[in-house]
């Protein structure tokens, strides 16, 4: 079977593949894809074309396609840096973190003066937690390129979730002092937490918002920093209104079905409520803490208190229990949960095997870790199911002061149910109530850790935390704020390297704006009157 090959293409494939560059160029991308099809059709082994459908997939979220064209014409560029990136990133998004990274270190090889090449292997290595390494590779892309935008707002990000929370100050502000109404610089340094906004930010906000034909994504990054300005400056009546107007811009472009996932928690309820098959190992998944959440309830804290203690290493939000879950429901064709009802304990110990492996490169230290993915809420039930002496700690925290705190927050486009207080609160009290049904099903094994009690006694909860993970009291685990270790989570960042606080609670602020869902919360008998 021919491989990809370069040859000189008939009149009529040369001429396709030119109109395909030129649609690409004039960001006509669904146009430039067709004509790339049309050139494969023709000529199915082109290696051009094959390329530039590997970009378009890639830039489409089809990462798988996109590695599979880039693996194709490898043989037929083995020496070009910029395909070592595109390979590199679709594999880092697909999942494959080694490959991606050997990808990308050549690419850096090959093109040892190439600013891009540096700037995407060293966000790589920060979203996989090798920060110091990634900070020596996002600083030698600036060296290269002085003011790469990209480069130094991921180098800024990695110092902050390292706690260098001045050098990610300093780094937030220069770059907008290259490119002033730069939206993910605004937000980054709002999203700090210790930053203090002044007229003279207020004022370049609204002068940045005032920009004509912006994407929806930066305008609404620019109006929760704006938001969070006016809140330094007590605001809150018009911080409230800008915070409003930016999430009905996100729920206008973030799709979120509140309805389907009530009936999902539903259905998680009523399968796992029916006893399944005992495990074929009692120990298995022992190295494994879930730490279960709703964002901005504390979980980060939670996580930076057991990775300090000598035992534990804090993964961060890992995605591996969902994969997991993921590729099973693939395989038997049927969602999740409704496959559970018919998994054997040899099913589950499988799947139980798998996610250990997929983690293994988080015991390389030390003997257990932590999983704090904020979807595992949902899988508590079939975690169990995999690794029978797996702990799951429930971190929850006073449900108006947490829909309030999502609520203020840009999260990415995947988090749908924090542009909508009344779904903010239906998606909360679905976490409570089967939260709670964990707690009642699992009560050997599931922990209920009130984010209100930590901050009261501090010691007491977190000595009740340790015994229940199996884990001998440290008093480092008293002392995290000293712990440094790479925290992912941008807002609690700069939080966990500050002793515990007890004034982080805002509803108040906000009065009668927030009678309704407090009315919500009180009718669902998730808030005390």
């Amino acid at each position: 079977m021919q491989g990809p090959v370069r040859q000189p293409p008939s009149s009529q494939v040369a001429d396709t593949l030119a109109r395909a560059r030129q649609a690409w160029a004039q960001r006509q991308f669904d146009l430039a894809e067709r004509l790339i099809l049309q050139v494969l059709a023709l000529a199915p082994n082109d290696a051009d074309a094959i390329r530039m459908l590997g970009t378009a997939a890639q830039r489409r979220g089809d990462h798988a396609r996109a590695v599979d064209c880039f693996q194709r014409v490898l043989a037929v560029w083995p020496e070009d840096s910029d395909l070592r990136v595109g390979f590199g990133i679709a594999l880092h998004e697909r999942g494959d973190i080694d490959e991606a990274l050997k990808q990308l270190r050549r690419a850096c090889e090959l093109a040892p003066d190439s600013g891009s090449a540096w700037f995407n292997l060293g966000e790589a290595l920060w979203r996989q937690v090798l920060t110091e390494e990634s900070i020596v590779a996002l600083r030698r892309a600036l060296d290269l390129v002085p003011n790469y935008i990209p480069a130094m707002l991921s180098l800024a990000r990695a110092q902050a979730s390292l706690g260098r929370i001045d050098e990610a100050v300093s780094g937030f502000r220069s770059m907008l002092k290259v490119d002033p109404g730069n939206a993910e610089g605004w937000f980054g340094l709002s999203n700090l937490n210790t930053v203090r906004f002044g007229a003279t930010d207020e004022a370049s906000l609204r002068k940045s918002l005032a920009r004509e034909n912006m994407p929806d994504r930066d305008r609404e990054l620019l109006g929760f920093t704006l938001a969070k300005a006016l809140e330094d400056q007590r605001d809150h009546a018009q911080a409230f209104e800008v915070f409003r107007l930016a999430n009905a811009s996100r729920r206008r472009r973030v799709r979120w079905d509140a309805a389907g996932e009530h009936r999902r928690v539903e259905a998680i309820e009523r399968i796992f409520a029916n006893d399944l098959p005992l495990p074929l190992d009692p120990e298995l998944g022992r190295e494994v803490i879930f730490i279960v959440s709703i964002p901005r309830s504390g979980s980060t804290l939670v996580e930076q208190i057991l990775a300090s203690h000598p035992q534990v290493e804090g993964a961060n939000e890992i995605k591996d229990m969902s994969q997991v879950i993921d590729a099973e429901t693939h395989r038997r064709h049927s969602a999740f949960p409704l496959w559970a009802s018919d998994a054997t304990p040899q099913d589950w110990q499988r799947l139980g095997s798998e996610y250990l492996a997929k983690t293994a490169s988080w015991r390389k230290t030390k003997p257990r870790f932590t999983d704090k993915s904020l979807v595992t809420w949902y899988l508590v039930g079939a975690a169990l199911a995999m690794m029978p002496a797996a702990r799951v700690v429930i971190v929850r925290r006073d449900p108006l002061e947490t829909c309030l705190a999502c609520y203020r927050q840009c999260f990415t486009e995947k988090v749908g149910f924090t542009c909508d207080l009344d779904e903010m609160a239906d998606y909360c009290i679905d976490f409570l109530r089967l939260t709670r049904f964990w707690l009642e099903k699992y009560p050997d094994r599931v922990f209920d850790l009130p984010y209100e009690a930590l901050v009261a006694e501090p010691e007491a909860v977190t000595r009740r935390l340790l015994d229940f993970c199996g884990l001998p009291f440290d008093t480092a685990c008293l002392e995290f704020h000293k712990t440094s270790r790479a925290v992912l989570s941008s807002p609690s960042a700069a939080q966990v390297r500050q002793p515990l606080r007890s004034d982080t609670a805002r509803s108040a602020l906000y009065g009668d704006k927030l009678d309704h869902l407090r009315q919500r919360l009180r009718d669902a008998g998730v808030l005390a009157e």
